[in-house]
């Protein structure tokens, strides 16, 4: 009984239990599990042989190459149809590259080649996805774009403030100052502060995005121009006789005395510094981070009311009243480039983002665009009335404003250009012009206010929040200034070409190296530099190879400044051997007294 038993419970145990009855909703799910688990054997008895023959690959990646693409199964048991990241093309990864590729010899070691492998990894997963966030950025600005035969210059700025949203439309405004203009104009870097300084003594600092007033002041005094400094906390005024600086709340903080009878100014955001010309011809520079003057160059050209920044190397271009254009830098007492521009005065300059192109207009009613990298001219225009006022915004639109009429112009560098994009009639004549970064608008100041204008293309859409950061807090603004002030740009390195500082010159290197020859009594580049072996057990540490390399250096000091000391008694020798041979041949009778 026993027995039968026991057979029983074999049977029942090893015969195979009875599955429940399947339900429509179970096929696909039980399909791909028997797939799954096919699949599974598979990859077992393929693992096992591959790895004999391969040395052993992970099962993912064998599984990818058998799937290939297009075979890839979700959790759903589906087949991907785009499997893989997508592609992107070879322009945008050209556009992303950091640099070459380091080649390594034979002789680098195995650590440096796994770092160098890893930073190359790294670099290359950087590359692609900037190249694919690059997508979320709107580059495309767009541009004002009229029916066919109509011409956009027409179109009026509330026919535009209406036809655009309400927070775009609200940048459209006029502001009716008729007791103290005209006005000079300034945007801060960012964009979102606006600086208003009238001919009689008049000026106010705003948000004018919130139209939030910060400070408004009258300093009963002439004012001939106006700046913003580093940030929107502190700001100059060139007033008739003296330069002061203010805070944005209005607070005088400091009147400085050497700067006297200023006309203009531009201010150097990375290098902190105020340049400022005058009446009496003196192009001098302030680092406004210490207060100290850095230079005072005499231009010996008179009147100095005409001057523009160039923002990619941070050069002054002067216009002055014989037609010529110079460009300075503090390093130098002379100009770096004199160019003879117009056959009258100069009466404004611009120059494009890029430093490529500079824009000026002379009495003579020519409007020219010139080529610095060559330093010629690339495409003339005729104004009837001339132009007084000139801006190039961040998109390369230039702004000509003659009287009460600003006309806007695009792409006027590289095509010749017959007609305005726009134009616009303000209330009285312009004094000054420029448009707000980062945004579509034109800012003019003129003799009965200011207007803002909206110029759809005008500004660049993508800012970058670690230089300019429209949206920035105070706390944000306070950590921007504290890391641009330790990576302050010294004036020193300002120069015509600033990619000739990644230079070696070779002049003063030369002469270096023959002063070090002539020192240690040996040229030390003479003779490759020894390199030694690698050793094994420990005996290749970098403090004891750097001491075998100490070893031979010493030793061929010591053969070289062997040779050195034996030709110098060889010399010596020779002297004192030419003396005698010259003395005995000319003796005289008190010679026998010598002893």
């Amino acid at each position: 009984m026993a027995a039968h038993s026991d057979a029983e419970l074999k049977r029942a145990h090893v015969e195979k239990k009875k599955t429940a009855a399947k339900r429509y909703w179970d096929s696909t799910e039980e399909k791909g599990k028997e797939d799954g688990d096919k699949e599974g054997e598979k990859e077992g008895k393929e693992g096992e042989t591959e790895k004999k023959l391969e040395g052993g690959t992970s099962g993912v990646e064998k599984k990818k190459k058998r799937n290939g693409p297009g075979k890839q199964r979700g959790i759903s048991g589906k087949v991907d149809p785009f499997p893989g990241s997508a592609p992107i093309s070879e322009q945008k990864l050209k556009r992303f590259q950091r640099g070459k590729q380091a080649k390594m010899s034979s002789e680098t070691r195995a650590r440096l080649k796994d770092h160098l492998k890893r930073s190359e990894a790294a670099s290359e997963f950087a590359q692609k996805q900037a190249a694919r966030f690059d997508l979320l950025l709107p580059e495309d600005a767009g541009f004002l774009e009229g029916d066919e035969g109509e011409d956009t210059c027409r179109i009026s700025q509330e026919d535009i403030a209406e036809a655009v949203d309400i927070t775009s439309g609200s940048k459209y405004f006029n502001l009716s100052l008729t007791q103290f203009g005209p006005y000079r104009v300034d945007y801060t870097k960012t964009g979102r502060h606006l600086l208003l300084g009238g001919r009689r003594g008049h000026v106010a600092c705003i948000d004018w995005q919130s139209k939030n007033l910060k400070c408004e002041m009258n300093v009963m005094e002439t004012v001939n121009d106006v700046k913003w400094l580093h940030s929107e906390a502190m700001f100059a005024v060139a007033q008739k006789k003296w330069l002061y600086i203010y805070d944005n709340n209005g607070i005088e903080l400091h009147c400085i005395r050497k700067f006297n009878n200023v006309l203009r100014m531009q201010f150097l955001p990375y290098h902190f510094l105020l340049a400022t010309a005058s009446t009496t011809g003196f192009l001098q520079y302030l680092d406004v981070s210490v207060g100290k003057e850095v230079a005072a160059i005499c231009t010996k050209a008179g009147r100095l009311d005409v001057m523009a920044l160039n923002s990619q190397n941070a050069i002054v271009h002067l216009g002055h009243p014989t037609g010529t254009v110079t460009l300075w830098s503090p390093n130098q007492k002379e100009p770096l480039v004199k160019m003879l521009c117009h056959r009258g005065g100069v009466r404004s300059i611009a120059v494009d983002k890029t430093g490529t192109y500079m824009v000026t207009s002379g009495l003579d009613k020519r409007l020219k665009v010139f080529d610095m990298r060559a330093f010629r001219p690339l495409h003339s225009y005729f104004l009837p009335a001339g132009a007084s006022c000139l801006s190039l915004s961040q998109r390369g639109l230039l702004c000509a404003s003659t009287g009460n009429i600003v006309q806007v112009y695009q792409d006027v560098c590289n095509t010749p250009v017959k007609k305005p994009y726009m134009a616009h009639r303000v209330r009285g004549s312009v004094w000054g012009a420029q448009f707000c970064p980062f945004e579509d608008v034109l800012g003019v100041g003129h003799a009965e206010g200011f207007t803002s204008m909206l110029i759809p293309g005008a500004g660049e859409p993508n800012f970058d929040g670690l230089d300019a950061n429209p949206y920035r807090s105070v706390k944000q603004r306070q950590d921007w200034e504290v890391r641009a002030l330790l990576e302050k740009i010294q004036p020193e390195l300002i120069g015509l070409h600033p990619e000739q500082l990644a230079q070696v010159d070779r002049a003063t290197w030369e002469q270096r190296h023959h002063d070090k020859v002539q020192h240690l009594g040996y040229d030390p580049l003479a003779k490759e530099k020894f390199i030694p072996r690698l050793k094994t057990k420990g005996r290749s540490s970098t403090g004891k190879v750097q001491k075998r390399k100490k070893q031979v250096a010493h030793e061929d000091q010591r053969d070289q400044i062997r040779e050195v000391v034996e030709k110098r008694l060889e010399e010596e020798r020779q002297k004192k051997t030419e003396k005698k041979t010259a003395d005995q041949g000319q003796r005289s009778a008190l010679d026998r007294f010598r002893k």
